[in-house]
This record gives C-alpha cells, sequence and structure tokens, in this order.
C-alpha cells in the first residue's frame, strides 16, 4: 500500500472489538472539531481496552506504533458521542496493522489504521507475538504476510521551514518518550494553517522512525505545496518522524 491506497474495509468475520465514548471539550477545536491528537488519544484508549479485554496485556504487553494513519471523511464535532470499532487488517508474526473506525449518529466519520510491532520488553527489539494473540488477529484476516513499506519515503529535505517545539513534561510516556498523541499535537498547530485542507475531507499520515526522549531539543521542519503539507520532526539534525496532510482522494 501506499499513501493513495484506501484502507481495508472491515471483516465479514470474527468478533471486532467496540467501545463507545463522549466528545470531551478537552479534545476539541475552537470549532468544536476533534482535533487531531484527540483522534490519537481515542486509538490509543481503545487499544489499551482491546488489549486488557483480549487478554494480550498480559502475553503481549509492549507494542511500538511505526505509522498512523487518519482518514477524516466527515469530522466529528462537539458535542456527540462516537462509536469506535477496532479489528486487525493484516498480520505476521511480529508485527500488525490495527483498523479503528469512529462513527456517530451525526454523521461523523474517520478511518485509521496503526503499524504496531510487538517488542520484547527485556531486549527491546522487535519479538514473535505470542500463539493466542496470533490465533485472534487471524480471526479478522487472512492477509497474513505483512511487511513494513513506508509511505513517507521523501527524506529530510534541506531546504523549509524550521519551527522549534518546546516539549513539555506532559508529552513524555512511561518510557520517557514522546507520546503518540504529542506528535500529533504538533501536527495539528501546524495543520490550522491550512484550512483548504483541512476542512475538506483529509488523510494524514505520520511515520516514526526513532523515538524522542527527555531533554533533547525538537524542531519541525515544514514543507507546504498547493496540494499537501509535509513535516518533519528534527533533533540534531536528524528526522526522527515525518507527517503529511493532503486532501483524501481514497
Amino acid at each position: 500500500m501506499s499513501f493513495e491506497d484506501p484502507l481495508a474495509p472491515p471483516p465479514t468475520r470474527g468478533s471486532l472489538f467496540t467501545r463507545s465514548r463522549p466528545l470531551r471539550a478537552g479534545d476539541v477545536a475552537p470549532d468544536n472539531r476533534l482535533r487531531l491528537d484527540g483522534i490519537a488519544r481515542y486509538l490509543q484508549d481503545i487499544g489499551s481496552d482491546n488489549a486488557d479485554a483480549a487478554g494480550f496485556a498480559e502475553t503481549d504487553p509492549v507494542w511500538i506504533l511505526r505509522r498512523t494513519v487518519i482518514d477524516v471523511h466527515t469530522p466529528a464535532e462537539w458535542p456527540d458521542w462516537v462509536s469506535m470499532r477496532r479489528w486487525c487488517s493484516a498480520y505476521s508474526t511480529r508485527w500488525s496493522t490495527m483498523r479503528v473506525e469512529m462513527t456517530s449518529d451525526k454523521g461523523a466519520r474517520i478511518e485509521t489504521e496503526g503499524f504496531w510491532i510487538h517488542i520484547n520488553r527485556d531486549t527491546g527489539m522487535p519479538s514473535r507475538i505470542s500463539d493466542s494473540t496470533l490465533e485472534l488477529l487471524g480471526s479478522h484476516t487472512d492477509v497474513d504476510r505483512l511487511r513494513w513499506k513506508p509511505w513517507l519515503a521523501e527524506q529530510l529535505p534541506e531546504d523549509g521551514t524550521d519551527v522549534p517545539f518546546p516539549l513539555r513534561s506532559t508529552d513524555f510516556d512511561p518510557l520517557e518518550h514522546v507520546n503518540n498523541a504529542a506528535y500529533l499535537h504538533a501536527v495539528e498547530e501546524h495543520a490550522i494553517t491550512r484550512p483548504d485542507l483541512l476542512q475538506v475531507p483529509h488523510r494524514v499520515v505520520i511515520e516514526y522512525a526513532s523515538p524522542i526522549t527527555t531533554g533533547e531539543q525538537l524542531t519541525i521542519r515544514r514543507r507546504e505545496d498547493s496540494d499537501a503539507l509535509s513535516l518533519w520532526f528534527v533533533v540534531n539534525g536528524v528526522s526522527r518522524a515525518g507527517a503529511r496532510l493532503a486532501r483524501l482522494t481514497v
């Protein structure tokens, strides 16, 4: 798959994990739209709930996110109550893609996909997923030879606008890495300057190369044209993550 490809449809078999929740005022923009960082927090929450309910919080407790795809077909707007469904769209023995669909009675529709890598907590390296979790993942899909392919292949450009992005203590998780939602906070900060992209159906893709840790100084390098906004999360001249916002064409 690539940036232009549609996400996998819901499966025709298996039991999907579901949750519903109200939109919170702290997760919405001044226009009442559910922000990108709010979406990221909801994805983290349903992922944790799914792990606890299915039992793989015990058997496979450590996962890192390599990529997030967010397709906003129709935004959720406060006040509203969103329903979420989560399932596996593809997997291999060490990683999987997990889809989450968000809808509401008011017509919101947001489709997402996360590429998750299973990590050995002792070595910090990708490791084999347990048989029980593999069985659960396989209950939703027959795509069992998932391979990593970057969607954002462009390297850090030499030109662009550099903007410092001070990190707060609340941006870090228990591993002392910048939390996934904090990256989307930065994307949201830049996205609001492009209403031509944000106020139409749009896709956001963010890919993580290596973590940003406490004490590091972050700069956002920005490049844009009429069709897209691209961002790079730069520490000491090296891109740790990249993001792209564009009109949704799928």
